[in-house]
């Protein structure tokens, strides 16, 4: 190996001018193709942005979004992939000796991948999450016991924004399961709890009718997908009878239909006479 090496050195000292320039050469042009490819699917981010993420077709944003997603680990691929091509040549520009550094390579290799499997782990867990498409840029999703809104997705990480501002790195190793809340379809289940005096049948109407009264109203119909769907009685609880409803709305509008929905049938509630019961306690004082 020593013999090799010090052949190499001469060669260099005899030939350094083209080395050199060859060297000079080819990082240029690395740098230009990474400048170039990064700005082409920056321009194509954009362009998926304002003509699919912004569009008021709700499968078209969905598409939009995981398109996004995937651009950024396009870019990143790009850099890595021309630097590594970089390297090779210019090794090969100079006859830098590859035998004893592929040696080397497969030894260090060998030990960093020991100390790296949890690296090794997330890059490929992050692979696969792209692949089969389980979440992307600006879904609501719970991993790892973390929910929250999707900022970015790497090979390695998948970054969350949660509902106080916090921001949490998931290593995607860690992520056994995903519940994804914002694709295709959600579901808003409401249980709406009625005094075990209240007649049932006359309840469940009024709830429905409520339901369907806010799917017809111009500012909530975007919002759904399917008619509200009454299920019926589904507990008899302590205090109260609990009726459920099922509203189908697009994804990004469910937290907002319930809060609406909840607010409205309170007072629905209150205009039919209809009692919402609640726990009380009665204390009874000793005569003093």
């Amino acid at each position: 190996m020593i013999d090799t090496m010090g052949e190499w050195f001469n060669d260099v000292r005899d030939s350094l001018g083209f080395e050199v320039a060859a060297t000079i050469a080819v990082v240029l042009v690395a740098v230009v193709v990474v400048v170039i490819g990064r700005r082409l699917v920056a321009s194509w981010h954009d362009r998926i942005e304002q003509g699919w993420i912004a569009s008021d077709d709700h499968e078209r944003r969905e598409h939009g979004q995981r398109i996004a997603t995937i651009s950024g680990v396009v870019r990143l691929v790009i850099s890595i992939t021309v630097w590594v091509v970089v390297v090779l040549t210019v090794m090969a520009i100079w006859g830098i000796p590859m035998g004893p550094l592929v040696a080397v390579g497969a030894t260090v290799g060998v030990a960093v991948g020991f100390g790296a499997q949890d690296f090794v782990r997330d890059v490929i867990a992050g692979f696969f999450v792209l692949l089969e498409d389980q979440y992307a840029v600006s879904d609501v999703v719970t991993i790892a016991g973390v929910t929250g809104s999707v900022e970015a997705v790497t090979l390695r990480t998948t970054v969350l924004r949660d509902l106080e501002g916090a921001q949490h790195h998931v290593p995607n190793g860690e992520v056994r399961v995903s519940s994804n809340y914002t694709t295709g379809f959600s579901r808003v289940v409401v249980d709406v709890p009625v005094a075990y005096s209240t007649d049932l049948d006359v309840a469940m109407a009024v709830i429905l009718d409520e339901a369907e009264a806010m799917a017809a109203d111009a500012t909530w119909v975007e919002a759904f997908m399917d008619a509200p769907t009454m299920l019926g009685v589904n507990e008899l609880d302590e205090s109260s009878v609990n009726i459920r409803v099922l509203l189908t709305t697009i994804t990004e509008q469910r937290w907002d239909v319930k809060r609406a929905f909840l607010k409205r049938i309170k007072q629905r509630l209150d205009r039919e006479s209809i009692e919402i019961p609640y726990r009380y306690l009665n204390v009874i004082m000793p005569p003093s």
